[in-house]
């Protein structure tokens, strides 16, 4: 894979924890990345202004603006 095909984003514990357990399969983010289905997400832990040092990488399998704020997507995710 090359450089471009990992985007790191933050997330937060309570996210995290449904990511890592498989319990939510979406990001709903605000669209200033280069988001791609195909591309892989970097979900880093992020609380209290600070990394915890966990992260998991989730495979994009679609986006999809629909009913969204503008400026926002819905990136469907997928363990890899």
């Amino acid at each position: 894979m090359g450089e471009f095909d990992y985007i790191e984003l933050k997330i937060a514990p309570i996210y995290f924890k449904q990511q890592l357990l498989g319990l939510k399969n979406f990001e709903i983010r605000k669209n200033d990345r280069p988001f791609e289905v195909g591309k892989y997400l970097s979900l880093a832990e992020y609380e209290n202004g600070e990394f915890t040092g966990r992260a998991v990488t989730r495979v994009i399998t679609c986006i999809t603006d629909y009913a969204q704020r503008d400026g926002y997507v819905v990136l469907g995710t997928k363990a890899i």
